[in-house]
């Protein structure tokens, strides 16, 4: 395996140019979407722009709230067959139009039906954090291995060309050089109503609050940077909390949390609802730093960039003189809503391996993997910051 491969590998992605659309009977993934949550409108656009995958079906509690979600997003971003609507997620569970099930439930509610989709031998991709603790995504990860069906988690910037990209500058020495620190920070600032209404306010459907929702992916960034090494020990602060209804537990709005990896490696991290939006990454070594502005979802603009800085600092008597030295990488893709789009790929992608009847397990093992990390920081800052050993 060459050195372009081997990148991929640790991106755990292929670039979009090796997706070749096959056409032809069987070759197509029939999705349904079980439930209605906002971030499922995206999706359905990023099914439509795949190549390789269809929308058959919507399923809701109420049958209504299925077909009003149908007949918005087909006025938008219309299949040439419009899905049908669905009452019941048992119902989706059997539907035989179906081939993968797409998870955008509350995290509360995950385990039952990824477990139950994967007993009737549908495909899973599931929204993040993708489970309430790592016993719980260890049962659901378990079923889907026993059906052998695909487990992936719907982290987008994981499927963009830029990683493969990053992963190639990090391994070269002369850029970053040996890895010390990383830091990173995903953040937005809720209006007053989210902390009364939205479920990530809420104990019971999403546990995790700020540090579930976003911490997912501040998280899944630093293992990606370390090859998916986990940390040896971290201990987590909590700077907010908020609570909603009867509410048994607080939920984090605002944490951070120091990773500490054995060959001396750190990382730190920073999750809120309270501050405005950011999402960067920064990774520290003993040649230069590296940079990105847009990790999670790229701005607009048409391309996916990083920069690469190496500054020297020289002084020659009075003369005290820093030079930036800075290079800019990029690829070019869509920001959003396109058939280059890292949302498109992160749904052509399962698909191409839901189609080809391989599973692949490095999925499941880097959910995992952060579902554990994420455990750990929840109770490190539940604890007053106690040192987690992993």
């Amino acid at each position: 395996m060459n050195s372009g491969e081997n990148a991929k590998r640790e991106a755990g992605l292929s670039r979009s140019a090796d997706y070749v659309l096959i056409t032809g009977m069987g070759e197509t993934l029939r999705w349904g979407i079980l439930g209605s949550a906002n971030i499922a409108r995206k999706n359905w656009d990023a099914i439509r722009n795949s190549g390789n995958g269809i929308v058959t079906a919507v399923a809701s509690r109420q049958g209504a709230t299925a077909q009003r979600f149908i007949e918005e997003c087909q006025a938008q971003c219309p299949f040439p067959e419009i899905p049908r609507a669905i009452e019941g997620y048992d119902a989706m569970v059997a539907a035989d139009d179906v081939d993968a099930i797409y998870v955008p439930l509350p995290t509360g509610m995950r385990e039952e039906w990824v477990v139950k989709a994967a007993e009737a031998g549908k495909h899973v991709m599931c929204e993040k954090p993708c489970a309430v603790d790592l016993s719980a995504l260890r049962t659901m990860t378990s079923a889907c291995a026993a059906s052998g069906v695909q487990f992936m988690d719907g982290v987008m910037y994981m499927h963009s060309d830029r990683m493969v990209m990053l992963r190639e500058a990090l391994d070269d020495p002369a850029n970053v050089g040996e890895i010390k620190r990383i830091a990173s920070a995903f953040s937005f600032c809720a209006p007053p109503e989210f902390f009364g209404e939205n479920i990530r306010s809420s104990s019971e459907l999403e546990p995790a609050g700020a540090l579930g929702d976003l911490g997912w992916y501040t998280i899944r960034v630093t293992l990606f940077v370390m090859k998916y090494e986990m940390p040896v020990s971290l201990r987590a602060t909590m700077l907010a909390t908020t609570g909603q209804g009867e509410s048994a537990n607080s939920v984090p709005t605002e944490l951070s949390a120091e990773l500490f990896f054995a060959n001396g490696t750190s990382a730190t991290f920073y999750n809120s609802f309270l501050t405005e939006n950011q999402q960067w990454l920064h990774v520290s070594g003993s040649q230069g730093h590296l940079k990105v502005d847009d990790f999670v979802l790229p701005f607009t603009g048409g391309k996916s960039e990083f920069k690469v800085l190496n500054p020297k600092f020289t002084q020659e008597g009075c003369q005290f003189t820093k030079e930036k030295n800075e290079r800019t990488f990029g690829v070019e893709e869509d920001a959003n809503n396109g058939p280059s789009a890292q949302e498109t790929k992160l749904f052509r992608n399962f698909a191409k391996l839901a189609l080809s009847g391989s599973p692949d397990p490095f999925w499941p093992e880097i959910s995992l993997k952060t579902q554990k990390v994420l455990d750990a920081c929840l109770v490190s800052a539940r604890n007053g910051g106690e040192l987690m050993q992993l």
